[in-house]
């Protein structure tokens, strides 16, 4: 059959006339296609799903229920562009109460329909061809991707154990650093589960103005914290001279799919982020900015949210260090990032792990228990407590259970 024309006009940024033909397979795919094998292959079997990267229950009732309310209200309907007033205000006063930051809500404050929409738009602001964004590694590669689409090049940082998952700025070489335009970070961290110091965010303010970089901090787990009070970029002095901080709803208040957060900080970041999004979507359903809005005056439903997760971890870090996995208890978010084995052995039958990668699909195939791999720096799988569970005694269970599938097995680290 002829090939069309079509495959021809494609744009080199997804392939150009070689688009569609790429025969890889993205690993989060790889891990549906497992699990759906696994479950055919043991019919009737439990699968415990630690891979999920999204809250396991819905928002709060009394959030679904402002929400029905605003939806009927006349006022909310048509296009709100970049946002009402009552998520600024709200963005504003949840920022002061819980990250001691004060921020104008009419000039450094905007909505956003999610973070990963914010992170898409923001490129096109910055990034001119032959622009560096200094990235972590492992990590959110939304902006890179899109910096990368306008001819940007993305250098990696590499988040290690031996520097607390934090990025070695000092490693970046002159050359690179001579075009880099932005750096952006994410804590507490996805996939590592690591948090930032106030040290570190000093040190970022100080390298972004020596090296005139604009400094994007991802704060999508924000107030998921299991000790202490979220740590914001924001709040370290110079930070509103250099960069701009991400918030989002998703993960904090169980609002996956809900899509709205916002963007503040450096008041012309801010525009001009704002003047692109003009020209990149219509704004978020008023009805559900207003049900977040809520949502941020009670910073109480995020705290009853991360107590359920630090239990949960509180179950899976000993349960796993049991079988001599270097488990520790991350200080947020709700992934558990831990380095894997090198093999396990059963009735003397051994099987080594080349990768994460590896591991994970074993885990999947022979024990029926989901993980991500990341084999970006080093060789390590991130479990998700957000598994399906409802109430102490069926996490206490479920943990149990995967505790005893693993103990079939000697492993050599």
């Amino acid at each position: 059959m002829q090939e069309s024309y079509i495959q021809n006009l494609f744009a080199e940024r997804i392939g150009g006339n070689r688009y569609g033909k790429d025969t890889a397979i993205y690993k989060f795919e790889k891990i549906k296609r497992a699990k759906r094998a696994a479950l055919e292959a043991n019919p009737g079997q439990e699968l415990f799903d630690l891979g999920v990267g999204e809250p396991d229950e819905p928002p709060f009732p009394e959030v679904i229920d402002l929400l029905y309310a605003e939806a009927k209200k006349p006022e909310n309907r048509g296009y709100s562009d970049n946002g009402g007033p009552v998520l600024k205000q709200a963005a504003a006063r949840y920022l002061e109460n819980l990250c001691g930051v004060t921020i104008n809500p009419d000039t450094q404050v905007l909505h956003s329909i999610g973070s990963k929409a914010a992170l898409s738009i923001l490129p096109a602001a910055l990034i001119n061809p032959g622009d560096v964004v200094l990235m972590t590694v492992p990590g959110y590669p939304v902006f890179g991707t899109h910096a990368k689409y306008y001819g940007g090049v993305v250098h990696n940082l590499k988040l290690t154990a031996e520097n607390n998952f934090l990025p070695d700025l000092k490693s970046i070489p002159a050359d690179v650093l001579a075009k880099a335009k932005v750096l952006v970070i994410n804590y507490p961290n996805n996939p590592t589960g690591a948090s930032a110091t106030k040290e570190f965010f000093v040190e970022v303010v100080a390298f972004a103005k020596k090296n005139n970089l604009v400094v994007i901090h991802d704060f999508a787990y924000a107030a998921l914290v299991f000790e202490g009070k979220p740590l914001s970029f924001l709040a370290t002095p110079g930070a509103m001279d250099v960069g701009i901080e991400l918030h989002s709803a998703s993960k904090n208040f169980n609002m996956t799919g809900w899509r709205c957060g916002f963007v503040a900080g450096n008041e012309l970041l801010v525009k001009a982020y704002g003047d692109v999004k003009d020209n990149t979507d219509s704004g978020q359903f008023l009805g559900i900015q207003n049900a977040v809005a809520y949502c941020f005056d009670h910073p109480e439903i995020t705290a009853q949210i991360a107590s359920k997760y630090s239990r949960r971890m509180d179950l899976l870090v000993p349960a796993l260090k049991k079988l001599g996995f270097n488990a520790r208890k991350p200080k947020g978010s709700f992934f558990l990032y831990v380095g894997i084995p090198k093999s396990a052995i059963r009735e003397g039958k051994k099987v080594d792990f080349a990768s994460a990668e590896a591991f994970s699909q074993w885990m999947i195939t022979e024990n029926l228990i989901s993980t991500v791999p990341w084999d970006d720096a080093g060789t390590f799988v991130r479990f998700s407590v957000t598994f399906s569970a409802k109430g102490e005694a069926e996490e206490k269970r479920v943990i149990g259970e995967i505790e005893k599938r693993l103990a079939r097995y000697q492993y050599e680290f």
